[in-house]
């Protein structure tokens, strides 16, 4: 898989990772972001210039505006779903790779198989393929 398809993927899996998150959040749009942000500063996972609302956090997790989601977003949103007791799952193949990039960047792990058993035990196979990809695609990165 070429570097830019894989990437292209995950900008278009972002928004389905940031919509898994507000639907198993349960919570209202407005806190769900203050969560997402506060988060994100306090496991230093991105720093959000400001606190997002409920109308940027929908639009983020709208399909036809992958481009808008910010990777801290991505990051916090997949850092919160791998500690919630509904063992969510990605969707499809985009949501699958946008869970895996995100993955590699919260933890840089020093190998793949390290980054493949640090997942919890029920994404290991639905994020086989596309943990393998972002794996390929990262060690492609860092020989430029």
């Amino acid at each position: 898989m070429p570097q830019g398809g894989f990437y292209a993927k995950v900008r278009r899996g972002l928004p389905g990772l940031i919509a898994r998150w507000k639907d198993i959040g349960r919570d209202s749009p407005d806190r769900l972001a203050l969560i997402l942000a506060e988060t994100a500063r306090v496991a230093k996972l991105g720093q959000p210039e400001a606190t997002p609302d409920a109308a940027t956090l929908t639009a983020w997790a709208d399909p036809e505006a992958p481009d808008e989601v910010p990777l801290w977003a991505g990051r916090t949103a997949l850092f919160l779903l791998v500690q919630m007791p509904a063992r969510p799952l990605p969707v499809d193949d985009d949501e699958a790779c946008a869970w895996a990039y995100c993955w590699l960047r919260n933890r840089d792990p020093d190998s793949f198989e390290a980054a493949r058993d640090a997942l919890p035990e029920h994404l290991r196979q639905p994020l086989d393929a596309a943990l393998k990809a972002a794996w390929t695609d990262r060690q492609g990165l860092r020989l430029v």
